[in-house]
């Protein structure tokens, strides 16, 4: 049965996040997106609370929640700051989803349980300097050498790569297979051969940390191979397509908070004897607007209840982050020209938010790849 409404236990988890975004977070957006720093201690107490553990069951030390509280998640703290909560997401939805699935014993226990709890930061090495949207162009290469795995090689743009104690890792075991030849790792940051080679500033979520990381004869046991070998392609690709519901729930919140500051103003500042707000062009803009808000939500929640069900939703999921990103790059876009001046200046959150949705246009999967997946989806 599909509802229009979230249960009560979503109910009372949305106000919970909220209070806690609002609270802890909200504060220090500012400071942290003009310090280029990252704030860990954010991330360690939602670990204490438990958000951490939101997507996972509870026999794995999760909080047992859904996909739908993980969107609400992403929205409520993306209101607040895309750039501290782009941490946390990649730590989540994609670092620690990745162990979730396709764990052993042993790494559930060493990785996934401390990471739940805020006790270990996880990165997501996926990308490098030549290889994005094309994995099959990556040259990282992991080789079996007895009981070990050796590593050399470059990830580029890794989030929470100088932070890390651990980065899940995609690396060629097969080169003869191309992209069907990749693999999934973990690797620990004490790792000899293992280097954060810098860390790289960014037009926005300046509060999140950004690294390009180098495996330089970097030895790992066997068992740190994540999942079966050569599968590493389409594991990561199951990885991307949860992450894209919690992506567009990501960009909704920050395109919320957008209107929600213009609305304000609007209201507030007036021009010709009136309200902004009282003219009707403006009124259509913001009709328009509430409008697309709209629809992001029901395409992300139509993909979470759709992911809950354990039915097919690589197209949904697709469209949810292609339309969400979109749409908040054009409501953030709207926001600072609202606004004039005053939202152009470095101290407004409307700039930053419009700095900010950029790299959600670009992360998991870029527009176009969204497009190419709707396009393969639906027949062609």
């Amino acid at each position: 049965m599909i509802g229009f409404s979230l249960t009560d236990e979503q109910k009372l988890f949305q106000e919970a996040i909220r209070d806690f975004a609002r609270r802890e977070v909200a504060p220090i957006a500012r400071e942290y997106d003009e310090r280029e720093e990252y704030p860990v201690q954010v991330l360690r107490r939602m670990g204490e609370l438990g958000y951490l553990g939101v997507p996972f069951p509870e026999e794995l030390g999760g909080a047992g929640g859904d996909s739908i509280m993980a969107a609400l998640m992403s929205e409520e703290m993306g209101y607040v700051s895309a750039g501290i909560y782009l941490g946390v997401y990649v730590h989540v939805f994609l670092a620690l989803n990745a162990i979730a699935r396709f764990g052993s014993e042993s790494q559930l226990r060493d990785y996934l349980r401390p990471g739940i709890a805020g006790q270990k930061v996880g990165a997501w090495a996926f990308a490098e300097p030549d290889a994005g949207s094309d994995p099959g162009s990556m040259t990282t290469r992991a080789v079996r050498d007895g009981d070990d795995y050796v590593i050399d090689g470059t990830k580029m743009y890794i989030t929470n790569g100088s932070i890390a104690d651990f980065v899940v890792l995609t690396a060629i075991t097969d080169p003869a297979q191309g992209m069907k030849g990749l693999s999934l790792f973990i690797v620990d940051t004490k790792t000899p051969g293992f280097a954060v080679a810098r860390t790289l500033r960014k037009l926005g979520v300046r509060a999140s940390d950004t690294a390009e990381l180098s495996f330089t004869g970097c030895r790992i046991p066997a068992d740190a191979l994540l999942g079966a070998e050569n599968v590493g392609f389409m594991n990561a690709m199951r990885v991307l397509t949860a992450g894209r519901i919690v992506s567009a729930g990501f960009a909704l919140g920050t395109a919320r908070a957008a209107f929600d500051q213009s609305l304000r103003h609007v209201k507030e500042r007036r021009a010709f004897g009136q309200a902004v707000g009282d003219f009707q062009g403006i009124q259509w803009q913001f009709a328009d607007m509430a409008l697309e808000l709209e629809c992001a939500r029901l395409l992300a929640w139509q993909a979470a209840w759709l992911s809950d069900q354990g039915l097919p939703h690589i197209k949904e999921a697709s469209m949810a982050k292609l339309y969400a990103t979109e749409m908040c790059a054009r409501i953030t876009g709207q926001a600072v020209l609202l606004h004039g001046a005053s939202g152009y200046m470095a101290d407004s959150d409307v700039q930053r938010f419009y700095r900010d949705v950029k790299v959600m246009e670009i992360g998991e999967g870029t527009s176009h790849i969204q497009r190419n997946t709707i396009a393969r989806q639906v027949g062609l």
